[in-house]
């Protein structure tokens, strides 16, 4: 009677434990499902608030010289004095690669006007 006692328990803790690892798979999937989610919406609230932020209160230039482009940055501001490249960031988020790379170019002067015609 031990031996059937023990195989019973043995197998009653085998389907416990095959339950478990399915509940905690699913689980997984739903954890990644909700931050994929979460950084999607995210991704959203910053497209729409960067092409509001010339509007801003403390925005400090005319929001009328401001143009958004979207990608790789967010626009050109356009002053008396200057051409600004802008990009508008919320929160914690950082430079892309690209963006970076734009900034670094602009640092070291490799920015230039050019005028195409076409004939």
């Amino acid at each position: 009677m031990t031996v059937v006692f023990l195989s019973v328990v043995i197998a009653v803790l085998a389907v416990v434990v095959a339950m478990t690892l399915r509940i905690a798979a699913a689980l997984r999937g739903e954890l990644l499902a909700t931050r994929s989610s979460r950084q999607s919406q995210s991704t959203r609230y910053g497209q729409i608030t960067e092409q509001f932020m010339p509007w801003a209160s403390n925005y400090p230039y005319d929001p009328s010289g401001f143009r958004f482009l979207g990608s790789p940055i967010d626009g050109v501001q356009f002053e008396e004095d200057r051409v600004i490249l802008m990009e508008f960031k919320t929160a914690g988020s950082k430079l892309s690669a690209t963006q970076r790379r734009i900034r670094d170019l602009v640092h070291k002067g490799k920015v230039s006007f050019e005028e195409f015609r076409l004939s």
